[in-house]
């Protein structure tokens, strides 16, 4: 279904082009597969960041970007439309369509473990799977409201429950931004705050926005809870995060495309900079390729500073890796960790190292081994 949602939206903006006169344009996506709804339920849909217009090469421009015109409501409703027609195929193929239930293939992952599979099939209803509560919905908790009437928004199509919004646009320079809708989509299903755990035991989950019928939480007995959890892990060796078009992990443009910025960025200062042969829209040859350390990317995705210090809060440096047990053994012995119960200790007669003078003592804790 994902191949055919992206196949959709690429010749979209091909066709696009070529009623603009860009006839050989390229585009590409990056989509996350999301499993979970705002209910804790398995509910798995798609969130795509599309570049907004196409590539180009020629011999004499190299590597060029042509903008897209916005869409229009009718565009939007027509890409769903198509989407819809050609996953309704996929599904006629495969024996899977709503009527010919009980006639398809057998399901996966009931054949692999039938208990999660029942995990699963509850959640997408909003039940209960497991406990006295079996088989019921939910609780719900807020004022029941009318839900309100109105269209969806701009750009955003519905039909027989399919749903395409593409109302959501960044500006190319506007990097905080980019990384706002990048954190959206890669956001988990439940944040820690949201929690609350009542006297009696049962888990109360605060919705991030009230439902049109005025719910506003969700409450859970601790088994059920659990229960939702279980449905939205994803199965081992699934891939969440998938690139299709110029950004497919083989494509031949990937490289160019990916420091297309960033050598337009280097020619605006530097007119006569070197390019490699790939042509004016490729990357310098001097530049060398944007580098994250585990430590630095631990820092901004998780807010966790590996390299601070828990005793003065100051930075700590890597100065050696240690692989060799024993030595290891001697360090542990030295620093009274040896009796820890995660392992044996060191042998008898292994000797704690010599001391440190003074100008290393200090630097002993900042070291990370």
């Amino acid at each position: 279904m994902l191949a055919v949602y992206v196949r959709v939206l690429l010749e979209f903006y091909r066709r696009q082009a070529r009623s603009r006169g860009v006839p050989e344009g390229r585009t590409g996506t990056l989509t996350v597969i999301q499993r979970f709804g705002s209910a804790l339920n398995v509910n798995v849909h798609f969130h795509t960041i599309a570049f907004d217009g196409v590539f180009t090469r020629s011999a004499g421009v190299g590597l060029e970007f042509h903008s897209a015109a916005p869409p229009s409501d009718a565009e939007v409703a027509q890409v769903l439309h198509t989407i819809r027609r050609q996953v309704r195929r996929l599904l006629h193929r495969r024996g899977l369509e709503p009527a010919d239930e009980g006639t398809g293939a057998e399901d996966p992952l009931a054949e692999a473990s039938g208990a999660l599979a029942g995990i699963v099939g509850a959640s997408v209803q909003g039940r209960v799977a497991l406990g006295p509560r079996a088989g019921a919905r939910v609780r719900r908790l807020g004022d029941r409201l009318a839900p309100p009437a109105g269209s969806r928004g701009p750009r955003q199509a519905h039909l027989e429950g399919f749903d395409l919004h593409a109302n959501v646009w960044v500006g190319a320079n506007d990097r905080a931004r980019l990384e706002q809708v990048c954190r959206y989509v890669l956001r988990p299903p439940l944040a820690e705050d949201r929690l609350r755990r009542l006297g009696d035991g049962r888990v109360r989950v605060e919705l991030k926005g009230a439902w049109r019928d005025g719910t506003t939480h969700l409450l859970f007995e601790p088994l059920e809870l659990l229960e939702k959890l279980a449905a939205l892990t994803p199965r081992p060796e699934i891939n969440l995060v998938l690139y299709h078009g110029v950004l497919a992990p083989h494509a031949r443009w990937r490289p160019d495309v990916v420091a297309y910025q960033r050598a337009r960025s280097s020619r605006a200062t530097d007119p006569n900079a070197t390019t490699t042969g790939a042509g004016a829209g490729a990357e310098p040859a001097s530049e060398k390729p944007r580098y994250w350390t585990w430590a630095a990317l631990m820092r901004r995705a998780f807010d966790i500073d590996v390299l601070r210090c828990p005793h003065c809060a100051g930075r700590m440096r890597l100065i050696a890796t240690i692989e060799d047990p024993a030595v290891i053994a001697r360090i542990l012995a030295h620093l009274g960790l040896s009796g820890s119960r995660d392992g044996p200790g060191p042998a008898p007669s292994a000797a704690a190292p010599p001391a440190a003078p003074p100008a290393e003592q200090h630097a002993l804790p900042h070291a990370t081994i």
